[in-house]
């Protein structure tokens, strides 16, 4: 007797539906919960097992339940119909989500995301109380549109940030990640968009919030869209002291030793005005994204610097200014002029510590080579004997790799190398060659030497500002090749000692 009833019991239709319920239930909301790739799959199989369940018992879920129907039948059937249609809803908005996230972009559209939620599950509610209450739906929503009238004209300003928020996210103006610029000037990177509101973190870390309905009205300037990269430009007056042509060369080489501007497109350079007291140039260049700008704008502006003074040449005054520049006139000079060997030892910070009668016999020891484009200064793997500096030109600093040719840096005016050899005895961390026409002082280790003996305490302070260089970081050669990037300052000092032959101080 007992066996017939369970029988019949595991046979009726409700109990299946609310076993196959609560099956449902444990496994997409407990065990799948971190897994939604495979709750949603699951999801589509359950749903599909309950519609065929409910269909082979002749319950359609969106058919009202004839009045002949005993009444605790029609409590059953109202369970396993509202069952079927929260389910419903779960499927497609678990299929809504995934769509969004193979889309790519689940943070940007949050706003489509939970506006498509919300419509599900209001027309599941909706059919509920049609399908399973036989509920007057007519007279349900004009009730509600009455009410949504009411709450409408109390709300309108809030209205106005959601649907310019769902406005702007369908447009998809910006995303988050964007640098964006107003007309007014506000300007910051998105970080979040929601239903109200629209937030920024403009250039002093601080967070703006802009209502979307604002936002919607104003003129928007998104400075990553098409593309991450971002265009700068920046003038620059030379007095006219060499042809127009010569001066245009040198601005090339300005972004030609540039390490933060991108090589493709290619930069450019544009003669903008020509008169007596200056050529006004203007230099175009991208980056690879907004934030880049003002670092790569600071390098560029050094690089003017030093490129302008390497090739003899002098920054004119501002073209609003008065005074009127007289390049054959030279101002009168107390002492005698500095040489241009002399010039570059006092550029270089490892002997910023050497008098001037010591930096006057480093110079004259310095000999002067030329090199033409494209010809290598040094291999890598080199040692040299010698510290190079450069005096006009470009050169590029590249090493072997496993996907080729791997470019570590380019090095302007002012700078040097070779100071892993000349220091501590190891090779060059990579070739280096010639962009341009180039000229360069060397300095000999026999020259350094002679000072190091007379004065030790030179080799602690040369052992120091290495030590220093390779902490802050002068680029990719640099770190690869600066002995105190391997090496702690005491060791470093050994070795200069060594090297030099210089007696402990």
């Amino acid at each position: 007797m007992e066996r017939v009833m369970m029988a019949e019991l595991a046979r009726d239709p409700f109990v299946q539906t609310g076993v196959l319920a609560v099956v449902g239930a444990i496994v997409t909301r407990i065990l799948l919960r971190r897994y939604p790739a495979q709750r949603l799959v699951f999801q589509l199989a359950f749903f599909a097992a309950l519609t065929a369940l409910l269909y082979h018992h002749d319950i359609v879920p969106y058919m009202i339940a004839p009045d002949t129907v005993p009444a605790y039948e029609r409590f059953f059937l109202a369970l396993a119909k509202i069952i079927w249609w929260i389910n419903a809803a779960w499927v497609l908005t678990g299929c809504a989500r995934v769509f969004l996230i193979f889309e790519l972009r689940p943070r940007e559209g949050k706003l489509i995301q939970d506006l498509v939620v919300g419509l599900i599950y209001l027309s599941a509610a909706l059919s509920v109380f049609a399908y399973v209450f036989n509920a007057p739906i007519g007279t349900l929503i004009a009730t509600s549109g009455v009410l949504a009238i009411i709450l409408g004209l109390a709300l309108q300003s809030t209205l106005a940030d959601v649907f310019s928020g769902i406005a702007l996210n369908l447009s998809r103006s910006y995303e988050v990640g964007d640098w964006i610029v107003l007309s007014d000037g506000t300007a910051g990177r998105v970080v979040e968009t929601n239903w109200r509101a629209t937030h920024l973190l403009n250039g002093s870390n601080d967070l703006v919030v802009l209502p979307n309905s604002a936002l919607a009205k104003a003129q928007l300037t998104n400075l990553s869209s098409p593309t991450r990269s971002h265009g700068v430009s920046l003038r620059v007056r030379i007095v006219p002291t060499m042809t127009p042509r010569s001066i245009s060369d040198v601005m090339r080489n300005v972004l030609m030793s540039s390490n933060s501007i991108l090589a493709s497109p290619a930069p450019t350079v544009e003669i903008r005005s020509l008169d007596a007291q200056a050529v006004e140039l203007e230099l175009g260049f991208r980056v690879g994204d907004f934030e880049a700008s003002a670092s790569a704008r600071h390098e560029v502006y050094d690089l003017i610097y030093r490129h302008v003074r390497a090739a003899g040449l002098a920054l004119a005054p501002p073209k609003e200014s008065s005074t009127a520049v007289a390049p054959a006139e030279k101002p009168a000079q107390p002492t005698l002029p500095r040489t241009t060997a002399k010039r570059l030892v006092d550029a270089v910070p490892l002997f910023v510590s050497l008098t001037d009668a010591e930096k006057d016999a480093l110079a004259e020891t310095m000999v002067r080579k030329t090199y033409r484009k494209d010809e290598v200064l040094a291999e890598q793997g080199a040692k040299l004997a010698s510290l190079v500096i450069l005096r006009t030109g470009v050169l590029v600093v590249t090493c072997h790799s496993e996907e080729g040719e791997l470019e570590l840096s380019r090095l302007a005016p002012g700078d040097f190398f070779g100071e892993a050899s000349f220091f501590a005895g190891h090779g060059e961390p990579g070739t280096i060659k010639a962009l341009t026409f180039s000229v360069v002082y060397e300095v000999g280790q026999e020259a350094l030497a002679k000072i190091m003996r007379q004065r030790p305490s030179l080799a602690e302070e040369i052992s120091l500002t290495l030590s220093r260089r390779a902490k802050i970081g002068q680029g990719a050669a640099d770190d690869d090749g600066n002995p105190a990037a391997a090496l702690s300052m005491t060791e470093l000092l050994v070795r200069i000692r060594n090297l030099f032959a210089v007696p402990h101080g």
